[in-house]
């Protein structure tokens, strides 16, 4: 039997659908609908095995604020009443079947991207639902991004308009220009249609770097800030080797 794995981006999810109700305070409806969402994307993507990963509430920014400080720093904190939450909404996913992952020291974007291409490498299936653009540098065969809110898949043709790159160009591209929501500064001077022009006549930032056909705009800011697109590139590129544990028999769905 072939696997289709579903993994849920959980802070994601939960956020999105607890800054939506009325009353921020009202964690019922905010399990109730979370769980009603997730019966939904069950429904949909008909998954044979589904985790949910939850960033460590408690973590510090993680080993890319040592290689960069100024990574999410005065990130704003989460909501107290959805803080003292979270754990009544993992004990409703588990009730529907949906077994948490909960990171240690790690970010959740590392180990979903880890558990997706450990899956595809084994010529299985793997669907992330997340709304973070991030995830699309896994883009694959099998490897797929669903933003459930929007209700579109976040693909190749859809990185191509939105960034005018590839999928396996944009943490070059982010390197060099940079990710605002998270602190990520890239090259100064450098913005997304500077980018765009030179990832298109260059496959990433080494390559553009040691060419000696460099528009000599664009050779003045890497020459200058070089160091720093690395650092940035490798800020944004997601770790796929990270140790998890637990293999799919522990995460397959079992439906009532």
């Amino acid at each position: 039997m072939s696997i289709h794995l579903v993994i849920i981006d959980a802070l994601n999810l939960i956020r999105r659908v607890h800054s939506a109700q009325p009353d921020p305070t009202d964690i019922a409806r905010t399990i109730e609908t979370t769980s009603r969402t997730l019966n939904k994307i069950i429904k949909e993507s008909q998954p044979t095995h589904m985790i949910a990963v939850f960033d460590h509430h408690l973590q510090n920014r993680g080993w890319r604020a040592d290689v960069l400080p100024s990574y999410k720093e005065d990130r704003k904190p989460m909501p107290p009443a959805l803080l003292t939450g979270l754990e009544s909404i993992q004990t409703a996913w588990w009730e529907l079947g949906i077994d948490s992952l909960l990171s240690d020291g790690d970010e959740a974007d590392d180990l979903i991207a880890t558990l997706a291409c450990k899956v595809s490498s084994s010529g299985e299936k793997t669907t992330i639902i997340s709304t973070d653009k991030g995830y699309c540098q896994l883009l694959s065969p099998n490897i797929q991004i669903r933003d459930y809110f929007q209700h579109r898949w976040l693909d190749a043709p859809f990185i191509e308009q939105e960034f005018g790159v590839k999928p396996q160009q944009l943490a070059d591209y982010w390197g060099l220009v940079g990710i605002s929501s998270s602190k990520v500064p890239g090259v100064p001077g450098i913005g997304p249609k500077a980018a765009k022009a030179i990832l298109q006549q260059y496959h990433d930032i080494e390559t553009a770097y040691t060419a000696e056909d460099l528009l000599s705009k664009y050779r003045k800011k890497l020459d200058e800030h070089i160091e720093l697109a690395r650092i940035c590139k490798r800020i944004a590129a997601l770790q796929t080797d990270m140790v998890l544990g637990f293999n799919l028999q522990d995460i397959r769905l079992e439906r009532n």
